[in-house]
């Protein structure tokens, strides 16, 4: 249990280090990424307002319901979704927000496949 609790610890701690370093913006959101074990989501954030510009999910109406939530395929088939829902919203470039997780796996699949989608960096 004690090993559970660290890693979550530290998983926070990463997560405050790198929110001191980065700010979303109306014309520059930060597209803060979430994963858990099944699903994976992103949200648009504007941090100066202080809401919410978009949020998706693999939990999304729009997300396809046959495919499973947890994987590198989905996380792909989301980012490109995130960036075509970000274009027509007008967003254009985003600051990235891994959320603490290493950048690797489907963090990086979902980032890859939004800067594919024409989202910038």
């Amino acid at each position: 249990m004690e090993r559970i609790l660290k890693k979550r610890r530290d998983l926070a701690r990463r997560h405050v280090r790198l929110r001191q370093k980065i700010r979303g913006s109306a014309e520059r959101p930060r597209l803060a990424v979430f994963r858990s074990l099944r699903h994976i989501s992103v949200q648009f954030v504007d941090d100066a307002a202080g809401r919410t510009l978009l949020a998706l999910s693999t939990l999304s109406a729009d997300f396809p319901k046959e495919t499973s939530g947890g994987n590198v395929g989905a996380a792909g088939m989301l980012g490109g979704l995130a960036a075509e829902k970000a274009r027509t919203a007008g967003i254009r470039a985003v600051v990235f927000d891994n959320g603490g997780r290493k950048y690797h796996g489907r963090v990086k699949a979902l980032a890859e496949a939004a800067r594919k989608g024409g989202l910038q960096f």
